[in-house]
C-alpha cells in the first residue's frame, strides 16, 4: 500500500513514512493510492471478530510494511487500556443503537485511535533510533487522548494547544493535570480554529519541521482516521445477526470531518451503509455544505458541545479529493481559494454527489439539551452533548427501514454541567476522574501567534 497527498506533490510513501510525515510536505493530507474493497464473504468473516482482531484485519490492509506479529502487539497493547471487554460496545436504547466509544483512558472516542498511534510512534522511533516532538491542536478531547497515548515515553515530547476557556472544565483538567516531563500544555488566547491554523503553519515550515522532528497527532495524521474506520465495521458486526448482515445507517456528531470521513471510507471499502448522517451543532459549516453546497466561514459560536465548536474542518480536504475525482491540482486551487475568500462553490453535479454520500442536520443548543432530557426520560440513558447532537439527527433523518447506529463520542461526565442542566442530575464520575480537580496542574497561556508558539517549542523541544 502506497500513500499520496491530496495536493499531488507527494506520492509513493509507505505506511510508516505516511505516519511519520503527518501533514504532507506539500501542505496536503495523505490518503492511500487505492482503497481495498471487501466482498460479502469477507464481510461475513469480519462480523463476529473481537475488536483487536478486527482492527488487525482492517489496518493490516493499509499497513503492509509492519510485520503481522508487531502490528498485533501494538493493537493488543492499545486496547488493553480500555475498561470494557468489547472496547466499543453497542447498546440498543429508545429505538436507536448507541456505539459507545468512551471506554478508553480519557473517556472519549479519540482514545480508540490515539492509544494505537502513541504505541505506533514509539515503535517507529525505536526502530529508527530517533526522537520526536509532537505538535497538535485540540477542541477538547484530542489533547487529553494524545497526552495519554504518549505521556512518559522517553523519545517523545508532546505540545498540545487548546483554546483558553473554551473547553469543558473536565477536558481542561484531563490535559493540565498530566505533569510528566515530556508533556507541554499551551492554552492559546483564541479559538480551536486558531490553534489548528498555527499547527498547519508550523508544519508548513519544512526547515522547522525537520529540525525538530515534528510529528502530527491530530486527525491530519492518516493513522488516526484509519483506526477510526474499524469501529464502523465492529458496530455493523455487532448487530448483523438480528439485521441479517444488511444495511445500516450511522449518525455521526462531527466538527472536523474526521470521524464521518472514516465512515465514508468504510462504505467505500464495502460496508453496507445506507445513510451517513452528518450532525453538527450551531457551528454548521459542514451541514450547510451538505444541504446547500455552502462551504463558507462563519464566526465560531460557543455551545455545550465544545469539541464541535469548529468552522474550518481539517479533514474536509480528504473528501474534497474524492469529490474532485482525484484531481490534486483542483484541490490545491480550491484550498488556495478558501484561504483567500473563506468560501467554496460547487457544481450541481458535485452537490448531487454530496447528497448521495451524506445527509446532514444542524442541532442548536436548545435541541441538544432537550434531547439529553428526553432520552433520559424515555430510557434512563444519559447522553453527553455531542452524542445528543448525533441522536437528534438520527431521530430526525434516520431511515426507519434500517437500524441507525449513533456514535457516542464522549462519556457524559466530561460535560457534567450541560448534562445536569438538561437532565436535572449530574452524571456519576468514573474512577479515572475522582479527585482530578485536586491534582497539580501545569499549563502555559500564550497568544494565538505562530511565532510565539514556535519560540516556545524551540525552547522545550527534544
Amino acid at each position: 500500500m502506497r500513500y499520496q497527498s491530496t495536493r499531488g506533490g507527494v506520492r509513493g510513501l509507505s505506511f510508516k513514512q505516511a505516519v511519520m510525515m503527518g501533514l504532507a510536505d506539500d501542505g496536503g493530507l495523505l490518503l492511500p493510492e487505492t482503497i481495498p474493497t471487501l466482498d460479502a464473504a469477507e464481510l461475513a468473516d469480519l462480523a463476529s471478530l473481537h475488536y483487536p482482531e478486527l482492527a488487525f484485519r482492517i489496518i493490516s490492509r493499509f499497513a503492509d510494511d509492519i510485520p503481522a506479529a508487531d502490528l498485533r502487539d501494538l493493537l493488543d497493547r492499545a486496547y488493553a487500556s480500555f475498561d470494557h471487554p468489547d472496547i466499543t460496545p453497542v447498546a440498543r436504547q429508545d429505538g436507536v443503537y448507541i456505539l459507545e466509544l468512551f471506554h478508553g483512558p480519557t473517556l472519549a472516542f479519540k482514545d480508540v485511535a490515539l492509544q494505537f498511534l502513541g504505541n505506533l510512534f514509539a515503535y517507529l522511533l525505536a526502530e529508527r533510533g530517533e526522537t520526536m516532538n509532537i505538535v497538535g491542536a485540540t477542541s477538547g478531547d484530542t489533547g487529553s487522548a494524545a497526552i495519554a497515548g504518549v505521556r512518559g515515553k522517553d523519545n517523545i515530547n508532546i505540545f498540545i494547544l487548546h483554546p483558553h476557556g473554551r473547553v469543558s472544565p473536565i477536558q481542561e483538567l484531563q490535559m493540565t493535570t498530566v505533569t510528566d516531563a515530556n508533556v507541554f500544555n499551551i492554552a492559546i488566547r483564541g479559538t480551536f480554529d486558531d490553534g489548528q491554523r498555527i499547527v498547519k503553519e508550523i508544519f508548513g515550515d519544512l526547515d522547522f519541521k525537520s529540525h525538530h522532528a515534528l510529528g502530527a497527532i491530530n486527525s491530519i495524521n492518516w493513522a488516526r482516521v484509519l483506526a477510526q474506520v474499524v469501529y464502523y465495521f465492529y458496530a455493523w458486526g455487532r448487530i448483523s445477526k438480528e439485521n441479517a448482515g444488511g444495511e445500516v445507517a450511522f449518525s455521526v456528531p462531527t466538527g472536523n470531518f474526521g470521524d464521518i470521513f472514516a465512515g465514508y471510507l468504510a462504505k467505500r471499502m464495502g460496508l453496507p451503509i445506507r445513510q451517513l448522517i452528518l450532525a453538527t451543532n450551531a457551528n454548521n459549516i459542514l451541514a450547510r455544505f451538505v444541504r446547500d453546497g455552502d462551504y463558507s466561514l462563519a464566526t465560531v459560536v460557543e455551545t455545550p458541545s465544545p469539541s464541535m465548536d469548529i468552522q474550518i474542518a481539517s479533514n474536509f480536504e480528504r473528501y474534497l479529493f474524492y469529490l474532485y475525482n482525484g484531481d490534486a491540482a483542483r484541490v490545491c486551487q480550491a484550498m488556495a481559494d478558501f484561504a483567500r475568500d473563506g468560501r467554496l462553490a460547487f457544481s450541481s453535479s458535485e452537490r448531487q454527489q454530496v447528497a448521495n454520500d451524506f445527509l446532514a442536520l444542524s442541532v442548536d443548543t436548545a435541541e441538544t439539551l432537550a434531547t439529553i432530557r428526553d432520552f433520559k426520560a424515555a430510557c434512563g440513558y444519559l447522553l453527553d452533548p455531542h452524542t445528543a447532537v448525533g441522536v437528534r439527527a438520527a431521530l430526525t433523518l434516520g431511515d426507519k427501514a434500517v437500524p441507525v447506529i449513533c456514535l457516542a463520542t464522549a462519556h457524559p461526565a466530561k460535560f457534567g454541567e450541560a448534562v445536569e442542566q438538561a437532565a436535572g442530575e449530574a452524571p456519576p464520575l468514573p474512577p479515572s476522574l475522582a479527585g482530578i480537580d485536586q491534582r497539580p496542574r501545569r499549563c502555559e497561556i500564550l497568544d494565538a501567534d505562530t511565532a510565539q508558539i514556535k519560540a516556545y517549542i524551540d525552547k522545550h523541544a527534544r
